[in-house]
């Protein structure tokens, strides 16, 4: 099955659909993929990752590699942060942008040495993305390889991950790995890439290995003693930490100012990227509007769509919101005018019509405590 197909409304299923539905997860549609929402429950998922180790299927992610002499170089002309700095072993979060400014996809890319690189993108956005680089690609010397659906993908998260991860791929190799690192090793006779990063706001290493061979390293987590979770967890741990969701917290009509990506976008360098005289005037310009982190004063929960009010005006609209297990109240993401953006700033938001007081507080939510 191609990604084609799945366009036309044909379900993907990811190289460990048959662990998960050993697992009795329910699945559900989810960018085109059959994917596992929950196992045991969303609570009890997310708890397992925030206090001991759980882990994801994430092989409905969008990976390319880019090969060639040149392919740092397209690399930097398709991306608003300057990859050319990355040295192999490096990766960093980044956005390819729209000539308008627009964002396309929020993408991490990762240095793999200087003439191989792997990116990762959204997977709603996997097929447009392709298609995006394809059409840029063919002026510089470097080649695209699709590793979509040849790879599966699993995100291993949680205060004890590393711990359990070190006894599996080896001690050495995971201790080598720094915060935003990557490298690859030997795993059972297969090729595994890992590298430090997630979006859970709890440390761990995202793995890549060859599709095949994904059952089989699955599996070898859970006898590790990593928990299975599904992506209902995924998106309370993701809201907790403020990290940013494609289609809900940013889109083609969003530029990296309003959202706090400011710090994804290479300016002093001088190099020429799509977007960037477009960024350069949005910035000198200064936004309408800022995404804040909004937490509620009382019971009930705020979603995505609900309005934002101020002395009964509506002002924002919330862009991601739900429950939070960790801190047990609801929290959202929002939308408002740069001078409602500031600390303590209280606000209404409408639940179904019910008025939910929230205020805006420092971002993120939850920031995972430092351990010895």
């Amino acid at each position: 099955m191609s990604l084609n197909e799945a366009a036309a409304g044909t379900l993907l299923r990811t190289a460990l659909y048959d662990e998960h539905t050993r697992l009795g997860a329910r699945m559900v549609p989810f960018a085109g993929w059959e994917m596992p929402v929950q196992y045991a429950g969303i609570v009890e998922e997310h708890n397992a990752v925030r206090q001991r180790a759980g882990m994801f299927d994430v092989s409905h992610m969008g990976r390319f590699e880019v090969h060639g002499r040149e392919a740092g170089r397209l690399l930097r002309y398709v991306s608003t942060w300057d990859v050319t700095r990355l040295v192999p072993g490096e990766g960093h979060y980044s956005a390819s942008c729209r000539e308008d400014g627009g964002i396309l996809d929020d993408i991490y890319v990762f240095c793999l040495d200087p003439e191989r690189y792997l990116v990762v993108v959204n997977a709603s956005n996997a097929p447009k993305m392709k298609a995006w680089l394809e059409d840029r690609i063919e002026r510089w010397d470097a080649r695209l390889i699709d590793r979509h659906e040849s790879t599966a993908m699993i995100a291993v998260q949680g205060p004890e991950a590393l711990g359990r991860l070190r006894e599996l791929i080896g001690d050495e190799f995971v201790a080598s790995l720094k915060p935003r690192r990557c490298g690859e090793t030997e795993w059972r006779g297969q090729t595994m890439f890992a590298s430090r990063t997630g979006y859970t706001g709890e440390d761990g290493l995202e793995l890549v290995i060859e599709a095949a061979a994904g059952p089989q390293l699955w599996r070898a987590l859970l006898d590790a003693g990593v928990t299975p979770a599904g992506l209902g967890a995924r998106d309370t741990l993701r809201l907790e930490a403020a990290l940013l969701l494609y289609g809900n917290d940013m889109d083609e009509e969003t530029n990296p100012w309003e959202v706090g990506l400011d710090w994804v976008v290479t300016l002093d360098d001088g190099a020429d990227f799509i977007g960037r005289n477009s960024l350069v005037g949005l910035k000198e310009k200064g936004v309408s509007r800022e995404l804040v982190c909004l937490k509620a004063s009382e019971r009930g929960i705020m979603r995505s769509h609900c309005d934002i009010f101020r002395q009964g005006e509506s002002v924002g609209t919330i862009t991601s919101g739900g429950y939070s297990p960790t801190l047990s109240v609801s929290i959202g993401l929002g939308f408002v005018p740069p001078e409602l953006s500031t600390e303590g700033t209280e606000m209404i938001v409408d639940v179904r019509g019910r008025p939910l007081p929230v205020q805006v507080v420092p971002r993120p939510f939850y920031k995972r405590p430092k351990r010895t």
